[in-house]
């Protein structure tokens, strides 16, 4: 017999949980019930006490005083969930999520009762991912709840989950789902393989794991989506996705996913589809604003001076004629402050933030041009590409392309208009070559899926999308019947 095994002593069985754990809360608690003595060991801050007082403790108090079994109590005790043990370092593990060990002097196994009261916040909205349209309920950091949360979403028998625990010392929770006949079960598979094969010290978020489990970790752009909205979850499922929770945290982990999944938003789904095609064609030219307007700039007043229309040069020539930097340095100095801005606004309390964001801007800009540092014209360029990132569902990728805008308007002033090709081909080259969970990063784009582009850079009337995506190669790939599709007639 192992030193693990539990002992038919409570006493032992006491001592050896009270080194084991090394915690000083850890609660012992003897009860005499007839010809029984019981041992119920504790953490009180992770339990529900009123459970305890009111239900578990009177329940105890009322057992007949023959002597019993774990087994008789097994399927009596008036919990959710009752798991029988023989093993000292699973009923420390369970002790830690807000469990109680129940055993009985004499045999040499107990009953872990779940009575769990983990403190966590209440169910509210997103604060991330804010949307007019739509459910407006977030995950939390409970993992439960969210299990919860999206069983409500998804009320189906085909809706599977696979339980890994994973941190050597964190023993972290966390939970793989998918549906069942709609998931290819090679991404499954691959999935909870990644994950099962971690071994790290701790984990303690979602957004540490994505980073582990990635395809190509030194890649600057996301291939995973992380997520707080439970419809957008359940929207994934629908399509073939697999998920992962974290417990402790409320952002959902998606994939397989492409570029251009980066760029769409669940609203989308909530609105006419001319609107929502719109908004997404909007995203897109934000994308390349954002990349390459300021860069532009830099190489036309840099190297080619011929392209800029004579009206817009005599205005630039005014504008800059204060300027004593080159084109370049004047950029990369004013897309540096408004990093600064933005970094600062973030970090900062809400309203604070929010003033100091906009008063920093306007202040800092007008000083700017007053001192001669730069010109109106580049002020006015630069704020546009930071606004074109905010129009970016994904933090993550707005994000990336923010740091991309940096070696881009190098380039442009080092080599103009050259540099600048140079700069948008690696990058394609970089997404061509990148993958989601073994899956092609760029469709519908490459490999070229035509069926793909209905819900891509534009959606199309939800009769139209009779299929899931090519991406997910689900093993049910119809979403509508085939009749659904078909035109409908117009009243």
């Amino acid at each position: 017999m192992t030193t693990n095994m539990i002992a038919n002593s409570i006493k032992e069985t006491q001592e050896i949980l009270w080194q084991q754990m090394r915690n000083s809360r850890l609660s012992f608690r003897s009860l005499s019930c007839g010809n029984n003595s019981l041992l119920l060991a504790y953490l009180p801050y992770l339990i529900d006490m009123v459970t305890l007082q009111q239900v578990l403790l009177p329940f105890l108090d009322r057992l007949p005083d023959e002597k019993i079994t774990p087994d008789v109590l097994l399927g009596s005790l008036p919990v959710a969930r009752v798991r029988k043990t023989i093993d000292y370092r699973q009923v420390s593990d369970f002790l830690v999520r807000g469990w109680i060990y129940l055993q009985i002097e004499g045999v040499d196994s107990g009953l872990l009762l779940f009575v769990a009261n983990i403190p966590s916040r209440s169910l509210g909205e997103a604060q991330v991912e804010v949307q007019i349209f739509g459910p407006q309920v977030a995950f939390t950091e409970a993992l439960e709840t969210n299990l919860g949360i999206l069983q409500s979403y998804l009320p189906t028998d085909m809706l599977s989950n696979v339980s890994i625990t994973i941190g050597r010392r964190s023993k972290t929770n966390v939970e793989v789902c998918y549906m069942e006949e709609l998931a290819d079960p090679e991404n499954v598979q691959t999935v909870v393989q990644r994950v099962r094969e971690l071994d790290v010290d701790g984990l303690i978020d979602s957004g540490k794991l994505v980073q582990l489990i990635d395809d190509n970790t030194f890649s600057i752009f996301p291939q995973l989506i992380m997520t707080e909205r439970p419809d957008y979850v359940s929207e994934a499922l629908l399509e073939g996705k697999v998920i992962v929770f974290v417990e402790g945290s409320p952002f959902a982990i998606m994939g397989p996913s492409t570029f251009v999944d980066f760029f769409k938003s669940n609203e989308d789904l909530y609105i006419r589809w001319q609107m929502a095609s719109f908004i997404r064609l909007l995203r897109f030219l934000a994308l390349f604003v954002s990349l390459f307007f300021t860069a532009i700039y830099v190489a036309a007043l840099t190297f080619h001076y011929e392209m800029i229309p004579s009206a817009l040069l005599v205005s630039l020539v005014k504008s800059r004629s204060k300027v004593p930097f080159p084109p370049l340095f004047e950029a990369l100095l004013l897309e540096m402050i408004i990093e600064f801005l933005r970094e600062a606004g973030a970090r900062l309390p809400f309203k604070v933030g929010q003033t100091m964001g906009i008063v920093g801007g306007i202040v800092i800009g007008q000083a700017a041009v007053a001192a001669g540092f730069t010109s109106n014209i580049l002020i006015m360029i630069v704020a546009l590409s930071a606004l074109a990132s905010f129009t970016f569902p994904s933090y993550m990728m707005s994000t990336a392309v923010r740091i991309l805008r940096f070696p881009i308007i190098l380039l442009a002033g080092i080599w103009g208009g050259f540099g600048i090709m140079l700069g948008a081909s690696f990058l394609l080259i970089h997404i061509l070559r990148q993958s989601s969970l073994g899956r092609p990063f760029f469709l519908p784009f490459f490999p070229f899926r035509l069926r793909d582009f209905k819900n891509s850079l534009i959606r199309v009337p939800f009769y139209n999308l009779g299929k899931r995506p090519a991406l997910t190669r689900s093993p049910d790939n119809a979403r509508l019947p085939d009749e659904a599709g078909k035109k409908r007639p117009i009243q």
